[in-house]
């Protein structure tokens, strides 16, 4: 009689440890290599930045609602630029040397953020624009009859 295959597919088995664990882990590893990706996503009502290490694990995420700002002063480049000083100085801390910037969106703050990043004291390597662009765009709607 043939023995029974044990499962080893199930999420139990998959995970060896807290998802604390990983991130703990992630900041040793962000001593050894010291380039990171800031992320500055700026829309017409807020701006969202997003500092991750090489690996792609998220070291510090803060937007401006989060921060404190309301209504209108979210849109702000000076809420941006706040906002990105504050991302920055943590990760910083954590010992992120340089930096790769992608910014997305078109909204007031992405100059804010970027003045920010620039007066920081992380070296910058690339910046990026990644605002997605249609090739052909929607489909326009079909023609008035009257």
């Amino acid at each position: 009689m043939a023995k029974a295959i044990p499962k080893i597919s199930s999420r139990r088995n998959l995970r060896t440890g807290s998802r604390r664990n990983l991130r703990i882990g992630s900041r040793k590893r962000l001593a050894e290599e010291v380039i990171g990706v800031i992320y500055v996503q700026a829309s017409f009502n807020n701006t969202i930045v997003t500092v991750t290490d090489g690996g792609g694990q998220v070291l510090s995420c803060l937007s401006t609602g989060t921060f404190g700002f309301k209504a209108r002063r979210k849109a702000t480049p000076f809420a941006a630029q706040t906002v990105t000083a504050n991302a920055l100085r943590t990760v910083r801390d954590q010992g992120l040397k340089q930096a790769k910037v992608r910014i997305k969106g078109p909204g007031p703050g992405r100059d804010g953020a970027l003045r920010a990043i620039r007066y920081g004291r992380i070296r910058l390597t690339t910046i990026e624009d990644i605002t997605p662009l249609p090739h052909n765009g929607c489909r326009p709607p079909k023609k008035r009859r009257v």
